[in-house]
């Protein structure tokens, strides 16, 4: 089973940068995290979850939200199995929960379901809470 653990949250004002950190661990002998979709999904209470960016080493392709786009950046380090969202220019509502997850799933299908649908992730890390506030 797939481990996740994310850090790097914290606060910061509007316009500045954070990068968020996500330690993956637990693939079976065969698999590496390059097998995988690997995405940051980010949640205020209250409100639909939403998937930020979403990154497939192995399709060498990315996904991002409407309201990630020009300023995040999403990254993966396969020998370290980590994956990064660098988040720049932040704004006020981009203060939320931030989750990494994880699921091995065909590129397409995801490209297919999202941002309309989110697709069926179960590897989840615990959350790192972002705070953008003057």
């Amino acid at each position: 089973e797939v481990t996740l653990v994310e850090s790097g949250g914290g606060s910061a004002q509007p316009g500045e940068s954070l990068r968020l950190s996500c330690a993956a661990s637990g693939f079976s002998p065969d698999v590496t995290i390059d097998d995988y979709a690997i995405a940051w999904f980010r949640q205020v209470p209250g409100k639909e979850r939403e998937a930020v960016s979403v990154i497939s080493k192995r399709h060498a392709d990315t996904y991002y939200s409407d309201s990630s786009k020009g300023r995040f950046t999403i990254s993966s380090d396969s020998a370290k199995n980590m994956v990064y969202l660098q988040m720049n220019r932040l704004k006020p509502e981009d203060t939320a929960t931030y989750y990494c997850a994880a699921e091995r799933m065909k590129w397409g299908h995801v490209l297919r379901l999202l941002p309309t649908y989110t697709p069926d992730f179960h590897s989840w890390g615990q959350g790192t809470q972002v705070t953008v506030s003057a």
